[in-house]
């Protein structure tokens, strides 16, 4: 299965040390960030994902780690 361009960023921001987590409640995403990240993520985040569309950027935020997850991704 080949990965979207969504999942594509979200992974790379975690790659770069992102500390985002996202909550999905009723089928809308909130995103936290706990903990500063390293520049290279925040860069990246502000360049590449705060910038596209809400459509796309949730899409993006779908494939951070969850807030509510006892998981590690």
């Amino acid at each position: 299965m080949e990965k979207t361009e969504t999942r594509k960023l979200a992974e790379e921001y975690m790659l770069l040390g992102g500390t985002r987590q996202v909550m999905i409640d009723d089928n809308k995403t909130f995103v936290r960030q706990y903990e500063n990240e390293p520049q290279e993520a925040e860069r990246f985040w502000q360049e590449k994902i705060e910038v596209l569309d809400k459509a796309r950027r949730d899409d993006v935020e779908f494939f951070l780690p969850s807030v509510n997850s006892d998981e590690e991704n």
